[in-house]
């Protein structure tokens, strides 16, 4: 029995060590942090080009995987080329009326370098350098923990005088394998600073 538990211990160990080590080789969305507070940030974000699929729910639990499937599917190489492309991070689900799950494009890619999806529920967009207000929890995401994060994020925004534009959007940076020190946000781009 005993053997048992120190080899489940010794896989489970092993997985977290190689879920990190893909991690830790994944582009990252550039920002910089303008201006630091106790409970949440202000970042200035560097433009970039997303692919994105928009499912019809406003629900993280119900479109989370039906987004990232879709998504995933694209850049492990369902398109034209049959071509692979590095999965970035975090990966963005915008929270509005439909959900809009959003992978970046790697940066040595242009909008014209990406092959053409086979599904075509795909797309590209490109986005300005942005200014978010962003606020971190730990542990798995799911809809009760985002939107306690919601609204803590706009009572401090209100607090402290900074106007926004409603329109929040969820970053999850860790592999669905990673237990320990899960990394999530709420973000909400602002209007004024």
């Amino acid at each position: 029995m005993m053997g048992i538990v120190i080899t489940l211990v010794v896989l489970f160990t092993a997985s977290q060590i190689w879920a990190k080590s893909l991690t830790a080789k994944i582009e990252m969305y550039e920002y910089e942090v303008i201006k630091s507070f106790e409970n949440f940030e202000i970042r200035k974000y560097a433009p970039a080009t997303f692919s994105y699929v928009t499912i019809d729910d406003t629900s993280y639990d119900a479109s989370s995987s039906a987004g990232f499937r879709q998504l995933a599917g694209y850049i492990f190489g369902g398109n034209e080329k049959g071509q692979s492309i590095a999965m970035t991070s975090p990966v963005e689900m915008e929270m509005d009326q439909q959900m809009t799950m959003k992978f970046m494009v790697p940066g040595e890619y242009s909008l014209e370098d990406l092959p053409s999806p086979n599904n075509k529920n795909v797309k590209f967009k490109q986005e300005p350098e942005r200014i978010v207000a962003a606020i971190q929890f730990s542990g798995y995401a799911n809809d009760a923990k985002i939107e306690m994060y919601k609204t803590a994020l706009n009572k401090l925004l209100y607090v402290h005088g900074l106007k926004h534009n409603g329109e929040y959007s969820f970053m999850g940076y860790n592999s669905p394998f990673d237990v320990f020190n899960r990394r999530n946000e709420v973000i909400v781009e602002l209007t004024s600073i």
